[in-house]
């Protein structure tokens, strides 16, 4: 039909003339409310946007003279962003003439890796860039770790 049969048509009705597919011949279109399926269509967006998973990228911060009980403790920190679902991204920072020790940093980021191996994979083994040296964790999807803990909302 024409469009200005098809106009009249929605106007009577009260309706819109919405053109759902302008490349085809001839161009196809619809009556229906627009409002009402600008409405549906943001509905259906929120929901697609509610059950996506953003994965963000927590930072642990070392050194290479890290006590033993500091390392547990950020070593339980980065246990629960990863039973999260989170990245984790382990760095060991050299100041000064700490950057002579290299290979305590190293041995430290392995002794991470040790740590989160039964709920995680390394990503990115341990490199340095420029004064520091970075490792990046992700969640292993094949090790099924135990119950993700609930983010404490204050």
């Amino acid at each position: 039909m024409s469009v200005h049969e098809a106009l009249k048509i929605a106007n009577e009705q009260g309706l819109d003339l919405i053109e759902i597919v302008p490349n085809a011949n001839p161009p196809v279109c619809k009556i229906m409310d627009y409002g009402k399926y600008r409405y549906e269509q943001s509905k259906r967006e929120k929901i697609q946007k509610k059950h996506q998973h953003v994965t963000h990228v927590k930072e642990i911060r070392f050194h290479p003279n890290t006590d033993t009980h500091d390392f547990e403790f950020k070593t339980r920190h980065a246990r629960e962003f990863i039973l999260n679902g989170d990245k984790v991204k382990a760095t060991v920072i050299f100041k000064g003439r700490e950057i002579t020790y290299q290979d305590q940093g190293k041995e430290l980021l392995d002794r991470f890796a040790e740590k989160l191996s039964d709920i995680a994979r390394i990503e990115q083994e341990a490199t340095m860039e420029g004064r520091q040296m970075v490792a990046i964790f992700v969640p292993d999807k094949k090790k099924k770790p135990s119950e993700p803990k609930q983010s404490k909302e204050g």
